[in-house]
């Protein structure tokens, strides 16, 4: 990756993303993502080099300013979450856009959308308890986060939120989901045995 053109364009790429030029000066273009509008790629000439901004996690921080003397803590930003590339034909391209993926994936990161994507991963048949939600999505402590998250759930096909029970294997209150025996009737047509309003954490829990 060359120049100003490649990165921005490798940028669009990724879903929610849009060019913006928010300063005075042109020389500052950058991508952000929607809805937060929040930036994950900086792109600036400094020096006659073209050179990008992104976030990065603090553990990968220091690998790649080791790896390659052309990345150097951020410029004008919080350096100990930020990395400057200068594009000087020193950096694979591999590694540049491996970068900037990065910076999209922490940039577009929440708590909400890590617990959505560790509901898609209870199969059918399964359920999982609100607790083993949020150790899947990163933080054991974050239960009641998870109750909040499914309760706003966007999309019901594509995130089985129905298959969520407390620690006990109960179901959710009558207006979780839409009626007081929707939940019940999705896991028994997922195959799920369902006795008073309790599923079998033995029998149908995740690890079993």
């Amino acid at each position: 990756m060359k120049n100003r053109e490649e990165a921005l364009a490798f940028g669009l790429t990724f879903e929610g993303a849009y060019q913006d030029a928010p300063f005075r000066d042109q020389n500052w273009q950058l991508v952000r993502v929607m809805p937060s509008k929040r930036a994950f790629l900086w792109t600036y000439e400094l020096d006659g080099k073209i050179c990008l901004n992104v976030k990065c996690d603090p553990e990968w921080r220091d690998f790649w300013r080791e790896a390659y003397a052309s990345v150097i803590p951020g410029y004008h930003q919080n350096k100990e979450h930020w990395n400057t590339i200068i594009l000087d034909d020193s950096i694979p391209d591999a590694d540049v856009k491996k970068m900037i993926t990065e910076s999209y994936e922490l940039v577009t990161d929440s708590p909400t959308k890590r617990i959505y994507e560790a509901v898609k991963k209870i199969p059918k048949g399964k359920v999982a308890t609100y607790a083993e939600v949020a150790a899947m999505a990163g933080n054991p402590k974050m239960s009641r986060a998870v109750g909040n998250a499914l309760h706003k759930n966007p999309d019901g096909d594509k995130i089985p939120c129905y298959r969520v029970v407390n620690a006990k294997g109960e179901l959710a209150g009558k207006f979780a989901f839409g009626g007081a025996k929707v939940q019940e009737e999705r896991l028994r047509a997922d195959g799920i045995e369902v006795v008073d309003g309790r599923v079998d954490l033995k029998k149908y829990g995740m690890d079993h």
